[in-house]
């Protein structure tokens, strides 16, 4: 049966990790990677409202956001051939793909301030990769297929949705300030515990009589 669970452990597990290595990307990157490739290779745990395509825009759909927006979640969601712009991050972020397959492509500025691409990856289930300023953050994705949904999990230094980031034009290198905001506007219930608890209390022996 989906249980929400994994993505609630996921949540405190990350909390912890982001206070522990505050101010060491490295470490923490290191340390968030397993956690992320954990999650995305575990079944049934994403709500559907947060798995759903666009027929014409990719999705990002907020996940969690910390309290004091040191990391958010988002779950993108990608119609079949739906490509995000040229883009940037401006904070550290891991991706991992859950269902489907993306490719990015990663591009650097030539010596004239024009952007050209310096590699592509492609992602498949169960995958993470890390962006950064310090590792590359300028790049392109898409869904690698032009006849199915991809869904894809990130993790990212700050409150994404409201970072100010910058778009760019594939010809000339210019950039263009971007805030991409969300899809949703609920998020998901973590914190409901109260049908295990049920479950625990009818498991429970009964208290013998006085």
């Amino acid at each position: 049966m989906a249980t929400i669970a994994p993505l609630r452990d996921f949540v405190v597990r990350t909390t912890a990790l982001v206070e522990r290595h505050a101010g060491d990307e490295t470490a923490l990157l290191a340390a968030l990677r397993p956690e992320l490739s954990t999650l995305v290779t575990t079944a049934g745990w994403l709500p559907e409202a947060f798995t759903r395509p666009h027929p014409q825009y990719y999705q990002q759909y907020l996940l969690h956001a910390d309290p004091l927006e040191r990391w958010s979640m988002v779950s993108f969601v990608w119609g079949p051939g739906q490509q995000t712009p040229i883009h940037d991050h401006r904070v550290w972020g891991l991706v991992g793909v859950l269902q489907g397959a993306e490719l990015g492509t990663s591009f650097q500025r030539d010596a004239s301030g024009r952007l050209v691409a310096s590699g592509e990856e492609r992602l498949d289930p169960g995958e993470v990769v890390a962006v950064s300023p310090t590792v590359g953050d300028i790049h392109r994705v898409a869904n690698a297929f032009a006849d199915r949904v991809s869904i894809s999990i990130h993790v990212y230094g700050g409150n994404i949705g409201a970072v100010r980031r910058a778009v760019y034009d594939a010809e000339t290198g210019v950039e263009k300030p971007f805030v991409s905001g969300y899809s949703n506007l609920v998020v998901p219930n973590l914190w409901d515990r109260s049908a295990e608890v049920r479950a625990a209390l009818a498991a429970a022996p009964a208290a013998p009589a006085r």
